[in-house]
């Protein structure tokens, strides 16, 4: 039988952390998805210079719904941040792409983003924070959802 107490350690210890995630805005000057989506296009970017990720792959790698993917690709359209592109001969495939030259609003944020989490390790230590990274990715790799 699982301890209840560790339960509710575990979860009070979400709430909280998800309540300063939430509360520290880590992504100003962009609404929070918004970021998310750019982060990986720009992942994308630095491994091709091409940056071109399709709307499904965002989808699994953010574990977003389709139609708030959908609406935050649409709002970043909107900013000049990306660009929408159609596979060829599919039509039902959509890509996207970071606009290179509009980078530097993504990249103002990603540095605070990352000023954060280098705090973040500056309190935790080094070894508490790749603990903190094999956790998450093991949760990752389990394919764990609250949904």
């Amino acid at each position: 039988m699982k301890d209840r107490n560790r339960s509710e350690k575990l979860l009070a210890s979400w709430i909280s952390l998800s309540g300063i995630i939430k509360n520290s805005r880590i992504t100003k000057g962009l609404m929070y998805n918004e970021a998310v989506v750019m982060y990986f296009l720009y992942k994308s970017y630095t491994e091709d210079s091409e940056g071109m990720i399709s709307i499904k792959e965002i989808v699994e790698k953010t574990r977003m719904q389709k139609s708030l993917v959908n609406r935050t690709v649409n709002s970043l359209e909107e900013k000049g941040l990306l660009l929408r592109c159609e596979a060829e001969g599919d039509r039902r495939m959509t890509f996207v792409k970071c606009v290179g030259d509009r980078l530097d609003t993504f990249l103002r944020v990603h540095e605070e983003s990352l000023s954060i989490a280098e705090n973040i390790i500056d309190i935790i230590g080094e070894e508490d924070a790749e603990a903190f990274n094999r956790i998450v990715e093991k949760l990752l790799a389990s394919d764990f959802s609250v949904n």
